[in-house]
């Protein structure tokens, strides 16, 4: 399922790591794959877990505790507003509030078209910028005015 060339960043993932200490390499690893694949369905979980050489099981109890984790299809782009307190203190709320009326759908939904999925997240570390959203859980949206959420649909869409 996965490619060679996610399979040679795995590898240099697994490089990083003594050959006892493989499963260390268990998060990179699923950011990998999911990067090419969009998702980490439980087929590529178990392909990752027996390459790596880890329980099945060990593998999906990391990809289910982090949110940065897709366990089902997304939208193209995946923005995630930061709502802990800071953010909410800060218009974290009101942000996601503006972005379910914008795209039509609400926390965990993706917009009929596919474009977009929004989530809900945890602290992003950023609580001096807030509010914070997350797209595609590589790049960091900071002092999110509704202009610039607009700008940001706007841009995402193009």
């Amino acid at each position: 399922m996965l490619s060679e060339q996610c399979y040679k960043k795995i590898d240099r993932e697994l490089a990083k790591y003594p050959a006892d200490q493989r499963q260390s390499a268990v998060m990179a690893s699923l950011a990998h794959a999911q990067v090419e694949l969009g998702w980490l369905s439980p087929e590529t979980m178990k392909e990752i877990a027996d390459y790596i050489g880890m329980p099945a099981i060990a593998v999906q109890e990391v990809a289910t505790f982090y949110n940065m984790y897709n366990l089902k299809p997304v939208g193209k782009h995946k923005i995630t507003v930061c709502t802990n307190l800071p953010c909410a203190l800060s218009g974290g709320v009101k942000a996601g509030e503006h972005l379910k009326q914008k795209l039509g759908i609400d926390y965990r939904g993706t917009t009929a078209d596919g474009a977009f999925t929004l989530q809900e997240g945890e602290c992003m570390g950023a609580c001096g910028d807030a509010p914070v959203m997350l797209v595609n859980n590589h790049r960091m949206c900071s002092f999110m005015s509704m202009e610039k959420i607009d700008a940001l649909v706007e841009e995402l869409k193009k």
